[in-house]
Parts: structure tokens; sequence; C-alpha cells
């Protein structure tokens, strides 16, 4: 389920807006990912970008994600360096996608250091 098919289908201006049109099953797990990236870009820019939340890591560079009916995707991811590369591979969903199920254990972790190496990319 994407916020745009929850009751309240306005688009949302903010992340909290965003996040809050979820159904109480999904909310946390879009909650924990903000977080996760939180801490790796801390001090971002948040921000609706193409109708879903992005932390910016540079003027034009930054990660997103969005909710769906069984997963939480990260947009644009591409490719990693190899040993993170391995580590991402079971949830590569397309080329620049990476998709994590509701009914997995998200894994937190390993969604703040792939934003890490994205930013190291953009800024560093």
């Amino acid at each position: 389920m994407t916020a745009a098919d929850t009751p309240a289908a306005a688009t949302p201006g903010t992340v909290d807006e965003y996040v809050a049109g979820f159904p109480d099953d999904v909310r946390p797990v879009l909650e924990q990912v903000r977080d996760a990236l939180r801490r790796a870009l801390p001090g971002a820019e948040e921000k609706i970008r193409y109708g879903m939340p992005a932390l910016m890591f540079a003027d034009r560079y930054g990660i997103h994600f969005a909710g769906w009916k069984k997963h939480v995707g990260l947009y644009p991811v591409g490719e990693l360096e190899p040993d993170l590369e391995v580590e991402v591979a079971p949830h590569r969903a397309k080329k620049d996608t990476l998709q994590f199920f509701y009914r997995d254990d998200v894994p937190y972790e390993l969604i703040e250091r792939v934003a890490r190496s994205l930013a190291q990319r953009h800024t560093g």
C-alpha cells in the first residue's frame, strides 16, 4: 500500500505526513528506515521529492524511500563497493532499487551503511 492508496490521498507536504499516511503495521517500518537514514546522514535535509521522502546529501543527490503494499524501497542505489554489493544483492530489485519486504526482518543497519556509502560518493 502506498500513501496514495490510503483514505486521505492528498500529496504529503512533509516526511511526517507521508509516514503518517500508512497503516499501523507499516508505519513503524518506515519510521525505522527514516531513523536509519538520519543516523547515516546527520543533518541531512529531509524533503518530499517525486512524491516520496528523500534525505539529501548534496544539492542534487539524495536517497529516497517509499512504502508499498509489501515492501519499502530505497532509490536510487547504484552499484556499491563489492563487499556491500554482495550484502544488498538479495534486496536488489532493479539496477538502482533495493526492496525490503515487511514480512522479513528489515536490515536497518545495512540501510544505514548503504546511505553512508552513497553520501560519500556524492559529497566526498
